[in-house]
């Protein structure tokens, strides 16, 4: 079993959906991340919080065994989004971001983590995540996130970083506005011909889509949810299953039917999520449930 690096944000989060709202309840990239791998392998996080961020919360992922080496605390409030969803659940329409502590986060990882065999690297500033990867030594696996702000903003950054990678994590939004084009097939290969050996392309409600230059495509489906609560941190669920499952297999180099297990995996845990505000849902995830949905999830495909 190797170990699993993601850097993102910790963050509190404020959500209103058609199923209720939640105020400044625990969120973010890292921590969405950390709870969905730490489930098949251990995880180490690198972030910074406030002095407001709780010990009840930082003990989310400490019952998890996640290693928090790599968490600052700073003088200061917690990064803190706020944002709804209305009747189309797949996207988030943002209202407020208060940056905060994170405005002048600056990665550095400890020389514990340098050695990590799994890297992933959350929805952070395209220049962040390359100074994260100037630090770890030989990755075995490196995947990253990001979202249209980096498209807009700094898309030569952004498409460094794919460069470097093995694979990315794109919504079908995101993987069109960075090709410029409407066409989801044509978007996830010219995605792929930008760098990264491999793209899974998130599509909510209508499951994923694995892709590989030299494989092809691999569809996999949502489990059937009845009752959306909240979609937020389902795509970093997601990847948190995702390499987790491929950090659990050992220290080699993930095959594509690695990747496709993977899938399945990312598929579980984001279907978790999505059923309760915040983390309350994917928290309790044991391996008994997971074992289970997984098993539902094979039956339907």
């Amino acid at each position: 079993m190797s170990e699993v690096l993601v850097v993102g944000s910790l963050a509190y989060d404020s959500v209103k959906t058609p199923s209720g709202t939640a105020a400044k309840s625990l969120g973010g990239s890292a921590n969405y991340f950390a709870v969905a791998a730490s489930l098949f392998a251990p995880v180490r996080v690198v972030g910074v919080v406030g002095e407001d961020y709780s010990a009840e919360d930082k003990a989310v992922l400490i019952k998890r065994n996640v290693d928090l080496t790599g968490m600052q605390t700073v003088p200061g409030k917690t990064f803190h989004w706020e944002g709804t969803y209305e009747q189309n659940l797949n996207e988030a329409v943002t209202l407020k971001t208060e940056l905060n502590v994170f405005a002048h986060f600056n990665p550095s990882l400890p020389a514990s983590y340098r050695n990590s065999s799994f890297v992933f690297l959350a929805n952070i500033d395209p220049d962040l995540q390359l100074q994260v990867l100037s630090q770890v030594e030989k990755p075995l696996f490196v995947g990253m996130d990001s979202m249209n702000f980096w498209i807009n903003s700094k898309q030569e950054e952004l498409k460094k970083v794919l460069r470097k990678v093995d694979i990315v994590f794109m919504n079908e939004t995101e993987a069109k506005m960075l090709t410029q084009t409407s066409n989801t097939i044509r978007a996830i290969k010219a995605v792929a011909a930008l760098g990264p050996k491999f793209v899974v392309l998130k599509k909510g409600e209508y499951g994923s889509t694995l892709y590989s230059p030299g494989h092809g495509f691999y569809q996999t489906p949502a489990l059937p949810i009845e009752s959306v609560v909240d979609p937020t941190g389902a795509g970093d669920s997601f990847a948190g299953g995702f390499f987790g499952t491929l950090a659990a297999a050992g220290a080699k180099v993930p095959e594509w039917n690695d990747l496709k297990a993977a899938t399945l995996a990312g598929t579980v845990m984001s279907s978790q999520t999505i059923q309760d505000f915040s983390l309350n849902a994917l928290a309790k995830v044991d391996r008994s449930l997971f074992d289970m949905q997984l098993l539902q999830l094979k039956q339907m495909m």
